[in-house]
């Protein structure tokens, strides 16, 4: 088995009045990497991308590269619903010092296998390094199939992996199945916590995960067990972060639960989100309840 990581797709703190809240931010980097996390993924879902301007990005982008100062890996989340938007965004991360890109395609119509494959075409070529292909079709409308993903790295070779965001395992492992005999190095991490040993053991590489948020330890435990190979602890890690899974139903989407959870847990951030309102009070006990899980 290939040496298992997690990466955390992390928050992004705002102030109450939406403003990118650097100290907040830096805290949070800060305390995920002390945790023992092997990579941060700044503006993914979790980051609320999707409600920021392209200048909060850049600024955040500043920010999260100059203070993580490749302690651990940092990769980008750069999709934009334009192309020369997301070529801008991805060269701006990459060229401030980011590890990767991560790329999901626009997120309003549904694409087939065609336009999929027009799309990257339009922007892989014009961006100065490496890209993650984010796969979440419950966010985008449509699926990176494994077709269209071994089309992609038979034609770029700066497609370097692939985050698969779908509950089904074996959608994963058919994308492992696809592209790992012809090209092994390529990365895969799952983008749900609870499959991540599925995934190591099928030939992956780890798991981005929102639980990291919350409970950073324990997925940082999780890892080293895998690479130490102790089923014990692995079957204990596992049962925890199934326990933990109820977490993302709390609320739809799980972000304002997520910031609540790490606020429980000491980490002084506002709960504010750009477009979502705060967690209920009833929510905020069910919160605790599953916090309680951790010990």
């Amino acid at each position: 088995m290939k040496k298992a990581e997690y990466l955390t797709p992390v928050i992004t703190a705002f102030d109450k009045q939406g403003n990118i809240d650097d100290q907040a931010n830096k805290a949070v980097y800060d305390y995920l990497i002390h945790s023992g996390m092997d990579g941060i993924v700044v503006m993914g879902s979790t980051g609320e991308f999707f409600a920021m301007t392209i200048e909060q990005r850049k600024h955040l982008i500043d920010l999260a590269v100059s203070h993580i100062r490749k302690r651990v890996t940092c990769y980008v989340g750069t999709g934009c619903m334009s192309v020369q938007e997301t070529i801008d965004l991805s060269n701006y991360a990459l060229q401030a010092g980011a590890d990767a890109v991560m790329i999901i395609g626009p997120y309003y119509f549904s694409m087939g296998e065609r336009q999929i494959e027009s799309y990257y075409d339009q922007i892989v070529p014009y961006i100065n390094g490496p890209i993650f292909i984010y796969n979440y079709p419950g966010g985008s409308g449509y699926d990176m199939t494994p077709a269209v993903t071994v089309t992609l790295l038979r034609k770029y070779q700066n497609i370097i992996g692939y985050k698969d965001t779908v509950d089904t395992f074996s959608h994963t492992r058919s994308i492992i199945e696809a592209v790992k005999n012809e090209f092994p190095d390529f990365i895969i991490y799952s983008g749900f916590d609870e499959n991540m040993v599925h995934t190591m053991l099928s030939g992956g590489n780890g798991c981005i995960g929102g639980l990291s948020n919350i409970a950073p330890e324990l997925c940082a435990a999780w890892v080293k067990a895998i690479n130490n190979t102790d089923v014990t602890a692995i079957e204990q890690c596992q049962k925890k972060i199934n326990a933990l899974m109820p977490f993302y139903t709390i609320d739809e989407p799980f972000i304002p639960a997520m910031k609540k959870a790490m606020m429980l847990r000491g980490l002084d951030i506002s709960e504010h989100c750009i477009e979502f309102a705060p967690v209920t009070p009833e929510q905020i006990r069910q919160i605790e309840v599953i916090l309680k899980t951790l010990g």
